[in-house]
């Protein structure tokens, strides 16, 4: 059946809504970044760019490193960016754009996320290099999907739990990595659980003029533990892009640079050059 107009959306010369591609211009192998200005960071070691689009905060820049096909697209902040960019994304390979009906046959992307993070843990030093084995999202994102079947509930109610969220709250979302492709990202990477937050100075523990209603959350976060693992770090996307990658049938992982230390009060020097040194990293890890 026909997708409604009003559903699966496209523009005048065809290409998806928001992102502004059709499905010639993306390859397999997608790194997502959250900043439009790092897609050309990451794009300045291909040998070619063969595509640069860009609409909005969504720039997306195709190419070759070391032979391999790569697509490098931003997000922009945040889960609600995500679920634009993440079904955008698989409407490229998985429906068809002239008969607007799903695909028979899917195709399952590979993506990365190459993205800043800040550390609630004293021993996760700053400008390391960490790779998320669980999202743990305290947006509401994944909750408009039917996704129990993906989700860590065991987890997800640990962690309700034991940070004393209140109901308003509601229910935190829990979402493994998938293990084969963070399997080519092992040497220089620490592993963790990384908290997704809906927001950067509030629901992160951060006070500037505004009283927060749970001043001791990142205390809570930084003790907690279940099943002998702990939460290493915040940031803004990576539960969102686990649970929708799984949903789609996608391979998705997520790498951080820890520029920030929420436990220390300390931030990085060189933030700039930590990224580009986990840029390079994961690039060669990549194609090795």
């Amino acid at each position: 059946m026909s997708l409604k107009a009003s559903e699966f959306i496209q523009n005048p010369d065809g290409s998806v809504y928001h992102l502004n591609l059709l499905p010639e211009q993306l390859a397999n192998t997608v790194i997502t970044v959250g900043d439009p200005d790092r897609v050309d960071q990451v794009t300045k070691y291909f040998e070619k760019v063969e595509t640069k689009v860009h609409k909005r905060e969504f720039h997306t820049q195709t190419g070759y490193y070391k032979g391999k096909h790569i697509s490098v697209i931003s997000t922009g902040i945040g889960t609600d960016n995500i679920d634009i960019v993440f079904n955008e994304l698989d409407a490229l390979v998985n429906i068809d754009f002239k008969t607007r009906e799903i695909k028979e046959q899917l195709t399952s992307l590979d993506i990365i996320r190459i993205g800043t993070s800040g550390a609630i843990q004293e021993d996760v030093p700053l400008d390391a290099f960490l790779i998320s084995e669980m999202g743990v999202g305290f947006d509401a994102l994944l909750h408009f999907y039917d996704s129990d079947k993906i989700v860590n509930t065991n987890f997800a109610k640990a962690v309700k739990e034991q940070l004393q969220l209140k109901e308003t709250n509601g229910l935190p979302y829990a979402v493994s990595y998938n293990e084969a492709l963070g399997s080519k990202f092992h040497d220089g990477f620490l592993k963790g659980v990384t908290v997704t937050n809906c927001g950067f100075y509030g629901p992160q523990g951060r006070k500037l003029r505004l009283p927060l209603s749970m001043p001791k959350l990142n205390d809570l976060m930084a003790s907690f533990e279940f099943e002998g693992k702990r939460i290493t770090n915040l940031e803004m996307e990576t539960a969102g892009i686990y649970g929708l990658s799984k949903l789609l049938g996608h391979r998705a992982v997520s790498l951080n640079a820890i520029i920030a230390n929420r436990a220390t009060g300390e931030f990085s020097a060189h933030p700039g050059e930590t990224v580009d040194k986990l840029i390079k990293l994961s690039l060669d890890s990549l194609v090795s």
